[in-house]
């Protein structure tokens, strides 16, 4: 990184967001960009609610919190946003189109050394990367919902991503205080979210074929394998919408029936069910807060 240290990110929704904060908090000066400007309003609302928690829980003293904000601003113009940046983090919906699209516009606005990375779940960096012409510059740095949460980064290097490229994505990890973890080679979904979705997989089978509800699947994924979480509130918690879109991605690169979404996930979506953010999923939190 130069001596700027300057930090990127492209899309304010769930992720990008908090991705943001996290390079804040960081010490790097950050631009959190987004088209809509009614989602900026509402991702700065959101931040200032966290980080007010965060330090009535003494996680971090007004002084920092303070301190990060002024490190952080918001924009609606990409050009702009890009300018100045050392690191881009992409935090756009999961479709390949879009993410290429995106990609496209850092490769005129951004300068040469600037390094690209897809904040995707599933989609590899290669799939990308040609649509720019520094694709030893682009890598994967796929965060966890929510990133302010949890603490882990998968590194996905493409056969074309420079050990270079991969030492900064693992440097600006330390620095936000991420555990990085290097993946030397790609594959579609990575290490956790492949295990993951084989879990969710048997989960919904086992639910679909009747065998037991989804509620007792949970329970069961909970009591007896000492899950935090079950399967279905995680699906509920990262969003039905992007269980589908990521499922959609893998069955094209795939061809197998088995990647596609899921009846009952296609269903709610359909209905508009998406979970925690829209109230209402596999379970209803229309009564229940939703923090973070």
């Amino acid at each position: 990184m130069s001596e700027g240290k300057n930090v990127t990110v492209i899309g304010s929704g769930s992720m990008g967001h908090q991705i943001a904060m996290l390079s804040a908090l960081g010490g790097y000066e950050t631009v959190i960009q987004d088209i809509n400007e009614q989602a900026l309003q509402d991702a700065e609302s959101k931040l200032h609610a966290i980080m007010d928690r965060w330090v009535s829980k003494e996680k971090i003293s007004e002084d920092e919190k303070m301190k990060a904000f002024q490190r952080l601003r918001f924009s609606q113009d990409i050009e702009e946003a890009v300018q100045e940046a050392d690191l881009v983090i992409e935090a756009v919906t999961e479709k390949l189109d879009v993410k290429r699209e995106v990609f496209k516009k850092l490769e005129a606005y951004a300068p040469a050394h600037t390094v690209f990375a897809t904040n995707s779940s599933t989609i590899v960096n290669s799939l990308i990367a040609d649509a720019t012409n520094r694709p030893d510059k682009v890598v994967n740095m796929h965060f966890f919902f929510p990133p302010l949460v949890m603490d882990l980064v998968e590194v996905v290097k493409s056969e074309e991503t420079s050990d270079e490229t991969a030492a900064l994505a693992m440097e600006v990890c330390r620095e936000i205080n991420r555990t990085g973890v290097l993946l030397e080679k790609e594959i579609s979904g990575f290490v956790a979210n492949r295990i993951l979705g084989a879990l969710q997989k048997e989960a919904v089978s086992l639910y679909e074929q009747g065998i037991a509800d989804f509620k007792d699947i949970d329970l069961i994924c909970k009591k007896a394998l000492n899950h935090p979480i079950g399967p279905f509130e995680l699906m509920d918690l990262s969003g039905l919408d992007v269980a589908q879109f990521v499922m959609e991605q893998r069955y094209q690169e795939t061809g197998d029936p088995a990647d596609k979404p899921f009846a009952c996930i296609l269903e709610k979506v359909e209905k508009g069910e998406l979970g925690r953010k829209t109230g209402k999923g596999f379970y209803d939190y229309s009564k229940t807060a939703v923090t973070k």
